[in-house]
């Protein structure tokens, strides 16, 4: 009986090591004096479903190129037509998806960039939270991992509703980091308690993270 073929994580490209270097990075580490902690926590290789918190417009490229290996990620089909940003959100792997389009549609692309070994995004609650938390999870990040089976892995992202959250024009320079936990493994099943379980799980440990001592301004 012949091994099953490895799924090899797709590595970075040029134009995501120009935009991570060149644009994302600097804004990040030194407009926004931004930081990550627990970076030991993110598997380097295979197929990962990052859950997160959702802000602002910010969100996409930092979790696309601050935890160490890309990430594709579900975005609203109308952020590719805003300048600058729908390209740095392309270059991080990101795909469009339309307003009114079926969560099946949005799932399977998701599900095939997983079983390409992807790292992929989701934020739970769907769209911006004027508080920055985690309020009303959505299941769709459980279903990604049941179906394929790959670790979760739940981020903090804090400070950037404060920076350019829903109403804002110009930023406000405020510290923004990165908080990554420890991994937590796909649910047991497909079914909908064993997904509400999980997604439960994630909002708690996502907002836990949140409610650390936030960075000095």
């Amino acid at each position: 009986m012949s091994d099953a073929p490895i799924v090899r994580t797709p590595g970075p490209s040029l134009t995501y090591r120009l935009v991570s270097g060149l644009l994302v990075f600097p804004l990040f580490r030194f407009l926004f004096r931004g930081s990550t902690q627990g970076l030991e926590h993110v598997p380097m290789e295979g197929p990962l479903v990052v859950a997160s918190n959702h802000g602002s417009h910010l969100d996409p490229p930092l979790l696309g190129h601050a935890l160490g290996r890309p990430v594709a990620f579900m975005a609203k089909a109308e952020l590719f037509a805003i300048p600058l940003l729908g390209a740095v959100i392309r270059a991080c792997g990101a795909y469009p998806v339309r307003r009114g389009a079926s969560d099946r549609e949005a799932i399977r692309t998701a599900t095939a960039k997983l079983e390409e070994g992807w790292a992929t995004g989701v934020f739970l609650d769907g769209t911006r939270q004027a508080n920055g938390r985690v309020n009303n999870p959505l299941p769709g990040a459980a279903l990604l991992a049941a179906r394929s089976g790959a670790p979760l892995l739940p981020v903090a992202i804090v400070n950037s509703h404060r920076a350019l959250g829903s109403g804002r024009i110009w930023p406000r320079l405020v510290p923004l980091q990165l908080r990554v936990g420890a991994p937590i493994p796909p649910p047991a099943s497909r079914r909908r308690p064993d997904l509400d379980v999980t997604t439960a799980l994630l909002k708690e440990r996502i907002n836990d993270l949140l409610e650390l001592e936030q960075p000095r301004s």
